[in-house]
């Protein structure tokens, strides 16, 4: 059940034209909530919110947030209501962005879920988790002068 009352913000057709090619949606428990942790944590610009659904940038990510109540319909509606963690296995990627001044505002937000660490993909990181269990790794990738030798190995 809907609970925004009055007209969303552009109607829906026309923002389905808009998205670009790749979009995350996020099923979260309670928008506002969600949106507290994505601006705080992550910048993100809020381009609209209400109650039910909220879009979103972060970086160049274009983002969206949907309330549990809007997938009443949805196969997805009863394991929505348990208090499982979400996103379990899958690990959502941004490049570029400070992972050490990420990792301040997730540490004050009570959001870091793994501190900075150089990762040997090449990059410079640090993990935090939204208020529903959705992991992001955010970071910049290394220069090349800036990559740790490789481990001995065991011989």
């Amino acid at each position: 059940m809907k609970l925004r009352t009055g007209d969303p913000w552009i109607p829906a057709p026309e923002y389905g034209r808009l998205m670009p090619q790749f979009t995350v949606n996020l099923i979260v428990r309670d928008v506002p909530r969600s949106l507290a942790f994505y601006r705080e944590v992550l910048q993100a610009q809020v381009h609209y919110e209400d109650p039910d659904f909220a879009a979103l940038r972060v970086l160049g990510l274009e983002l969206l947030l949907h309330a549990d109540h809007t997938y009443e319909a949805n196969p997805w509606a009863e394991p929505l209501a348990s208090d499982a963690v979400r996103g379990l296995g899958a690990e959502l990627r941004l490049l570029g962005m400070d992972p050490g001044a990420l990792a301040e505002r997730a540490r004050a937000a009570g959001a870091l879920f793994k501190d900075v660490s150089v990762r040997g993909h090449g990059w410079r990181e640090a993990m935090v988790r939204d208020p529903d269990g959705y992991v992001w790794a955010v970071g910049r990738a290394l220069e090349p002068d800036e990559v740790p030798p490789p481990a001995p190995s065991a011989s």
